[in-house]
């Protein structure tokens, strides 16, 4: 645990080395390899998004210039800091009163980068209500409160008070402002022991109410097909992220070609006015570990621009080479469905992330033009039902 502490401080310390702990987060050197990359869509700009990190203002265990450094290397276009309003684990060495400022410090680092940085921040609670976000919130102060004579002799104590004030203020106070509030890993096991979330009536509510907007699919190592059920039934905006407390490259191993979770948001323009809009409109998909998932109106737009056909011609007249191009990120992994057969490869093959794949397709006789259905098998519509995708061309 020390030498694990050490290391954190060391690494810390040299992210921050030029500035000495503030201002500017530091321009890294060039990691192409670990930026997180999809194509726009033909309607949409395609935005990479964590709406979900802690830094050492609340429970987390960096600086917030740190989390900014991290999402600059991983080329995410968006991060929301989201530190717990009423658990304060670091209170005795940083007793803030204005629980802005993580967002203020984080937004400060990014100034001259492209990184938009979202203002939210996690409402914290027992089950019924457990874990929600409040995203694009204007003071986070007033989304939580302690009484004034309340005896404070520790975090333990503040956690106490300041869960008194009810959940469904908290909510309320988010929603006055604005803001989009979603449920944090609904399936989580000291709710849950089995894993299998259930909707609270509080949960109902609010969703009822309008109050309630969104939930998490995919946090951390974990994906839950249950809360994907859950946010098609009640019309909620579908999340992923990486919920991150220490560093990014610690829990998920980017140099070992790991990712954090994100939510692919589907704007009109690269600004966060323009993502509230696309979130409040439920133009996300999910990228966990391999998997995408997402509304068949998201995701197949994106999957379209992902896979495009490439070179098509007859090799010696018999057979048709066909190549297919992938632009993301994702290593999609293909069942085909058409009639023909393929002459080098099984029926299921694998496109690499941006890379080519040069199919042998056994046309029989010469073909003017072609269509080539595919299974997509690591994208999801919904639980448990994959993406298909279609690719035409004509040929010369």
């Amino acid at each position: 645990m020390i030498l694990r502490h050490l290391l954190l401080f060391l690494f810390s310390f040299l992210l921050s080395l030029s500035v000495l702990g503030h201002g500017l987060a530091p321009q890294p050197p060039k990691e192409e390899a670990r930026k997180i990359i999809f194509p726009d869509t033909e309607e949409y700009l395609t935005l990479v998004f964590d709406p979900h990190t802690h830094s050492v203002f609340s429970d987390g265990h960096v600086w917030p210039k740190i989390r900014v450094g991290e999402a600059v290397r991983d080329g995410l276009d968006a991060m929301a800091i989201t530190e717990h309003l009423e658990y304060q684990p670091h209170i005795a060495d940083l007793p803030h009163k204005d629980r802005n400022r993580s967002f203020e410090e984080a937004a400060d680092a990014a100034r001259y980068s492209k990184l938009i940085v979202i203002p939210g921040a996690e409402i914290t609670r027992k089950a019924p209500a457990s874990h929600m976000n409040a995203i694009f919130i204007k003071d986070a102060n007033k989304l939580y409160h302690v009484p004034e004579s309340a005896e404070l002799n520790s975090s333990t104590d503040f956690r106490n008070a300041a869960r008194e004030w009810p959940a469904q203020n908290a909510v309320e106070a988010a929603n006055k402002q604005g803001a989009l509030v979603f449920w944090n890993h609904s399936w989580w096991g000291s709710d849950f022991p089995n894993g299998i979330p259930v909707l609270s009536d509080f949960h109902k509510k609010n969703i009822r109410k309008g109050l309630l907007h969104g939930i998490e699919i995919a946090n951390g190592k974990n994906y839950s097909e249950d809360a994907f059920r859950m946010a098609l039934d009640k019309n909620l905006t579908l999340f992923g992220a990486s919920d991150v407390h220490d560093l990014i490259d610690w829990d998920y191993e980017p140099h070992k070609g790991g990712h954090r979770p994100v939510t692919l948001v589907f704007a009109k323009e690269r600004s966060a006015e323009s993502m509230k809009e696309a979130l409040f409109d439920r133009r996300t998909v999910v990228w966990f570990k391999n998997w995408l998932m997402g509304r068949a109106a998201h995701l197949q737009p994106l999957l379209e621009a992902s896979l495009t056909v490439g070179d098509v011609t007859y090799q010696d007249g018999e057979i048709l080479i066909f190549t297919i191009h992938n632009h993301s990120d994702a290593d999609f992994h293909l069942r085909s469905l058409s009639p023909f057969g393929l002459h080098q490869h099984a029926s299921t093959f694998t496109v690499s992330q941006h890379s080519s794949e040069r199919l042998m397709v056994r046309t029989g006789t010469a073909v003017e033009s072609i269509s080539l259905e595919f299974e997509v098998l690591n994208a999801f519509v919904a639980p448990n039902k994959t993406a298909r995708i279609e690719l035409s061309t004509e040929i010369e």
